[in-house]
């Protein structure tokens, strides 16, 4: 996790009163991968959501007992006292949302990435640093289970030497079956979505080259994330393969590592992996697919420390999913109890990471 450069913000909540959240979005993401983890946690209520579509806001709402429901945004902050907000809207949004947002002072957490360019994502930078909140980044592999278990075991062996050094990264993202079920309770109406303006390509990319970074961003933008987590520390992209299916990494302090991108196609399963290498062992991480209900990661952890007989663990995991986890997350940090686990002024480095990689792979 990260801790932003300002503090979490405090909410005197005397005897644990129940936060008071605002949905702005209700669509496909907002409910199955949002909504109904917050609408479950006992901490907090969801008291007020906004949505264009009012036959799609009013049949949510009923569904779970949210008693308020406004047209957009601008209604939903003029009339609630809300202590946070969760916003469920497409990315290329952002910089025209957020902005209109963070007068409101109050903790925001939105879908990743970012932005849709590097400029944009650093505009949003530039204005969180002007307000007096802070935005949290979704990227639910974070609070996985597994992916959690691993990084604390990494930072462990890191300090003790005992498995030597950390050698090597690799992360797998085939596409595959990443809804698993999660639609299946999804409400819809043939209500149309209302045309919104969007966030504009940057001056440096060609509409071809535009669109191919959209694609990068919204499919691995999680692994270019993920990568970082796993280090523990920046990196930077060293080499683009021509294929366009791999990511040849650099950490800070020189590990190397490789984002397969689409090796191959598993289209009834989700086989997403990740590999951490030390000297004496690895960690080996099976992710479930994000929409999943109560199924964590599996994690493995080998060790053949020289002059000990090898061993492998595979540790008994919680049955709580990512985006559960990164729901209780978001409101710990709300609270001033826990850490932001993606602040803006970090998600801004895997828009960084991206373009530096599209450079490399398109020469432009």
């Amino acid at each position: 996790m990260f801790t932003a450069g300002r503090p979490a913000l405090i909410i005197n909540t005397g005897m644990m009163e129940k936060l008071r959240l605002g949905f702005v979005g209700a669509g496909s993401m907002g409910q199955t991968a949002h909504l109904k983890n917050y609408a479950v946690l006992p901490d907090c209520e969801v008291v007020a959501v906004a949505e264009l579509r009012e036959k799609l806001g009013q049949a949510v709402a009923s569904r779970y007992g949210i008693r308020h429901v406004y047209r957009d945004h601008h209604q939903l902050l003029a009339r609630e006292k809300l202590d946070a907000l969760i916003v469920s809207q497409p990315f290329r949004r952002h910089g025209q949302l957020l902005p209109e947002l963070l007068p409101a002072g109050i903790p925001i957490f939105i879908e990743k990435p970012l932005a849709a360019s590097v400029p944009t994502g650093e505009a949003i930078v530039a204005a969180l640093g002007q307000s007096k909140t802070w935005l949290m980044v979704g990227y639910h592999k974070r609070c996985d289970p597994a992916v959690e278990a691993a990084q604390q075991e990494i930072q462990r062996l890191k300090k003790t030497g005992e498995a030597g050094r950390l050698q090597y990264v690799r992360l797998t993202m085939p596409p595959g079956d990443w809804i698993a079920g999660g639609f299946d309770d999804l409400i819809k109406t043939e209500e149309p979505v209302p045309p919104l303006p969007l966030d504009g390509p940057p001056p440096d990319l060609n509409e071809p080259a535009w669109q191919e970074y959209l694609t990068l961003v919204n499919y691995y933008i999680h692994q270019i994330n993920l990568m970082r987590f796993l280090l523990a520390e920046p990196y930077r992209v060293t080499y683009a393969h021509p294929s366009g299916k791999l990511m040849v990494v650099e950490s800070e302090s020189g590990v190397p590592g490789i984002i397969e991108m689409a090796p191959y196609t598993a289209s009834s399963t989700w086989q997403e992996t990740a590999l951490v290498c030390f000297q004496h062992g690895y960690l080996k991480i099976d992710l479930p697919p994000p929409l999943a209900m109560n199924r964590p990661g599996n994690l493995e952890i080998f060790l053949d420390i020289p002059g000990q007989k090898g061993l492998t663990v595979k540790p008994q995991l919680p049955p709580v999913h990512a985006m559960r986890r990164q729901a209780e997350n978001f409101l710990k940090a709300v609270r001033g109890e826990g850490e932001i686990v993606c602040p803006a002024e970090e998600a801004l480095q895997d828009l960084v990471v991206a373009r530096e990689y599209l450079r490399l792979l398109r020469g432009v």
